[in-house]
């Protein structure tokens, strides 16, 4: 592991720090950063739940960040609207976007403004999909995206392993040699170690390009 990967935890947070200052969509005033372990938990108050999200990334762009703990509460405006009217507005998202999400594939349930979405869908970008089509709806406090993926018929685990193996080597031969997979049942287990967050990312975002993949456990640790 490199020297900057071993800084100190209070320098992490001197890092995450900087680092949603630099994020223009996020106004870093209103946030607080704690750093223990390696583990950023980031507290406060933002105006909307996509600034959230951009803080909660910002977080996990900084090297040696292992994982991030959200406790940042959406404070919003005078003008909120009701549940109702975000489930309303959820679903002519949905009607407005038949071609990145399934017609009729997604349900929508709103409870003090947290977007909770059921249904199953083909592909793990469908499902992602449907979650960035109503995570900027306005007046948002979260998204819990329930939506399952089906599998594909026809297609063994030992083709979906072999198609998820020779994409790794495309796409980053220099780690993938590290990066070990396993499927059981359409989950995929990705084990071994890599030298950042962003390759460890990238391992898990190749695996759910592959079919018949329903889950991901990404179990790749950082090098040190």
């Amino acid at each position: 592991m490199t020297e900057l990967q071993h800084r100190p935890d209070h320098h992490l947070k001197t890092a995450v720090t900087d680092e949603l200052a630099w994020t223009p969509s996020v106004n870093a005033e209103g946030i607080g950063v704690t750093v223990s372990g390696g583990v950023a938990t980031l507290s406060g108050h933002v105006g909307t739940y996509p600034e959230k999200e951009e803080a909660l990334r910002a977080a996990t762009r900084v090297q040696g960040v292992t994982t991030t703990v959200d406790k940042i509460i959406v404070r919003h405006g005078h003008d909120v609207p009701a549940d109702a009217d975000l489930a309303r507005d959820a679903m002519t998202v949905f009607d407005r976007h038949t071609v990145l999400v399934p017609k009729d594939s997604v349900q929508v349930d709103v409870r003090d403004r947290v977007i909770t979405l059921r249904g199953s869908v083909d592909w793990h970008h469908q499902r992602e999909a449907a979650r960035r089509a109503v995570a900027v709806l306005p007046g948002i406090n979260g998204v819990r995206n329930l939506i399952t993926l089906r599998p594909s018929p026809g297609v063994t685990p030992a083709e979906t392993k072999a198609r998820i193996i020779a994409a790794l080597a495309r796409h980053a031969p220099g780690f993938a040699q590290h990066v070990e997979v396993g499927i059981d049942d359409g989950q995929v287990t990705l084990t071994g170690q890599v030298l950042t967050p962003a390759e460890r990312r990238s391992a898990e975002q190749t695996a759910w390009f592959a079919p018949d993949v329903t889950a991901v456990d990404n179990q790749v640790k950082l090098s040190g």
